[in-house]
């Protein structure tokens, strides 16, 4: 099972007003194991970052004045996760961007769903924790995962503290050690069983008294009388 944990910072809040991408930060998880696998660019906008967007951020306009704009980036973009299953918190925000700068794209695609599944985790989180602050420094407090160097927001960051907390919120990362263990294990009971020899001590057989056979019959008479005479233990012994 191949997932690719997705965040993005834009020049604003909404496509509406016509904001673009500027960051893309994506994490591999194979098997709930993440992986060294990551895809990371900046994108030149063209046109300027809001100051508020800037606050959040810290990406100015300065920043990506020699980075490549999207249309140079979707393909390996779109490889990257194509066929995964992305995970992502607030996704709708992050999508409609996705799907944004690919309907400006002179191709045939034109929504990320094309090409993948879409796991929100905010909702998740608020099923998880009703009532409850679910941004995700709330999550990461509450699943202690450190978030010391979240300063200010960053794609490639975020998207790794989300993977911590995806983890963690749905039962942990696999554990390759545990994994181990446990065929060391079975490997010990298989040798122990095959040590067995025929000069082992004879194994204790309790047989039934008169009582519990007389207890037995009774119990199989009175199944053969509830199904109809049709108690394969007494029809058939050797059953």
């Amino acid at each position: 099972m191949r997932q690719v944990v997705l965040d993005t910072e834009t020049t604003g809040l909404s496509t509406a007003d016509g904001h673009r991408i500027i960051e893309i930060g994506c994490v591999e998880l194979i098997n709930r194991r993440l992986t060294s696998n990551r895809f990371h660019r900046y994108v030149r906008p063209e046109r300027e970052i809001d100051a508020g967007a800037i606050e959040v951020h810290g990406i100015t306009n300065e920043m990506l004045a020699d980075k490549p704009v999207f249309a140079d980036l979707a393909a390996d973009f779109l490889a990257f996760v194509d066929g995964s299953e992305l995970i992502i918190h607030n996704a709708p925000f992050d999508v409609g961007f996705l799907d944004y700068e690919l309907s400006l794209l002179d191709g045939p695609v034109t929504r990320i769903a094309d090409h993948c599944t879409v796991l929100d985790t905010l909702p998740m989180a608020r099923y998880e924790h009703p009532g409850q602050r679910n941004t995700l420094d709330a999550l990461c407090k509450r699943y202690d995962v450190d978030n010391s160097k979240r300063d200010l927001h960053g794609a490639l960051l975020d998207a790794e503290l989300l993977a911590d907390v995806y983890l963690a919120m749905t039962g942990g990362q696999a554990s390759l050690l545990l994994d181990e263990q446990a065929n060391d294990k079975s490997r010990s009971q298989q040798a122990e069983t095959a040590s067995l020899g025929p000069d082992r001590a004879p194994l204790m057989v309790v047989r039934a008294d008169a009582e519990a056979v007389a207890a037995h019959d009774e119990f199989l008479k009175s199944i053969d009388q509830a199904s109809g005479s049709d108690c394969l233990w007494l029809t058939r012994p050797d059953f």
